[in-house]
């Protein structure tokens, strides 16, 4: 009788054998050579057996391995089990010899190989943006597909990244590691060391306040002599599913305008900030990675938000080479509008005037759809002073085309949930699917 622990075994035995793993095309080759192998032992040993005197003791012993003492429909049968039981049940042992020497798994070997398989076939992503949205966001798509590119914004100037970017000239790197931990195929415990910050302390004021993530990335980008390679190398390190990478090589900084006319700089008061009428970036001429505008060009789907308006998605979009590869872009392109509103940046905003600040940037063109939550039965938390952002769009075949959702994370009425937000983008991505040729991408 079988025991529980080797039909555990055997059910993983079948698993390689599932269509998706890959596996069975090799398997079919190693048969397919192991028939050639054979057939030639089988001629040679005819050839040897013709030159054999059937009496002789070695000619018995040919009669014997060959199974003539069978009648003739049996032989082949018997051969065909035999060796298949031993092919098998080496297969297995194989596979039990090469995984012995790795440490125990969350999961089966099979199952991560399928999930890789499966995902490497996944649609091709952008999502551009930064902050706490876009990492939100990377969360959930991440469980269909590995081609994603995440364009992040590098005009944070405060906390770690703004320490950092004054002392070692280093773009701010805080949104990057988000979403490079939020990417990150690897155990929670590092995702966590990403994410952890020094405490506050008298005797390592230096460390103070750095996310232990922000530090690597910038002695990566110290190692490799080059930011936007140090980046690459963190992707590398943490086996980022797909591809994060800043919007530019360079920190830039964000000013705006307000509705009195005053103008202050700076991402960290921008976003305390009420009345903006516009910003800007500085210097003006900056040039976009190309490593994001080639991921844009060939996307199946461009997703723009969720996140700040002002300090996170403007910043990214107002990048000329950003632009114009969206502009050029094949293709469908989904602003994914903020469940709620923010304290100061977008304190009252309607969501008709969200999209009516990204058209007065010079953006709002490049949007096919607007995503909006219709959910309202998500937990609202205490205290927070914003409230759900009003939808007051037409829901008609006008551009941008108003889709409505429940993407709303039921325990945080001012948050997206992963799952449901990434389920809405495919069924957008199935409804309405790229067709636009590949354009040029105008110069900056």
């Amino acid at each position: 009788m079988i025991d529980g622990e080797q039909q555990g075994r055997v059910r993983r035995l079948r698993r390689w054998l599932r269509p998706g793993v890959g596996v069975k095309r090799w398997l079919l080759a190693m048969l397919l050579g192991l028939t050639i192998l054979a057939t030639a032992g089988a001629l040679l040993i005819r050839m040897l057996f013709l030159g054999v005197d059937p009496a002789s003791p070695l000619g018995q012993l040919f009669e014997l391995a060959s199974l003539n003492f069978l009648p003739d429909p049996a032989r082949p049968l018997v051969v065909i089990l035999v060796g298949a039981a031993i092919f098998l049940y080496g297969l297995w042992r194989l596979l039990n010899a090469l995984l012995e020497p790795f440490p125990a798994r969350r999961e089966p070997l099979v199952e991560l190989v399928y999930q890789k398989r499966s995902l490497a076939r996944g649609p091709r992503i952008v999502a551009i943006g930064g902050g706490t949205g876009l990492s939100v966001l990377l969360r959930g798509l991440k469980e269909i597909s590995s081609n994603i590119t995440a364009v992040v914004t590098v005009a944070d100037d405060g906390g770690s990244s703004g320490q950092l970017r004054r002392e070692l000239g280093v773009p701010p790197v805080g949104d990057i590691r988000s979403c490079i931990a939020a990417l990150a195929d690897v155990e929670p415990t590092m995702s966590s060391l990403m994410q952890y910050r020094f405490p506050m302390s008298e005797s390592q004021p230096g460390l103070a306040g750095h996310a232990f993530g922000n530090l690597l990335i910038a002695a990566m980008a110290d190692i490799a002599g080059d930011f936007e390679e140090g980046v690459r190398q963190s992707n590398r390190v943490l086996a980022v599913r797909g591809e994060v990478v800043p919007v530019a090589g360079v920190a830039l900084n964000l000013n705006a305008e307000l509705a009195d006319g005053t103008r202050v700089s700076g991402q960290s008061t921008i976003m305390r900030t009420r009345g903006i009428r516009r910003v800007w970036l500085s210097p003006d001429h900056v040039e976009a990675s190309k490593e994001a505008v080639e991921a844009i060009r060939v996307a199946d789907l461009i997703v723009i938000g969720p996140g700040s308006l002002y300090t996170s998605l403007l910043p990214s979009l107002l990048v000329p080479g950003i632009r114009f590869a969206v502009e050029a872009a094949r293709g469908l392109r989904v602003y994914v509008a903020n469940v709620a509103t923010q304290p100061g940046e977008t304190e009252g905003y309607t969501l008709s005037e969200h999209v009516a600040a990204l058209s007065a940037h010079g953006v709002g063109h490049l949007i096919d759809i607007v995503l909006a939550n219709d959910d309202s039965s998500g937990r609202v938390p205490e205290g927070y002073p914003a409230e759900p952002v009003r939808i007051d769009l037409p829901l008609d075949d006008a551009r941008p085309r108003l889709e409505l959702a429940s993407v709303v994370d039921p325990a945080n009425a001012h948050r997206h949930e992963p799952r449901r937000l990434t389920l809405a983008l495919l069924r957008l991505l199935h409804e309405h699917p790229a067709s636009r040729p590949v354009a040029p991408v105008r110069s900056a």
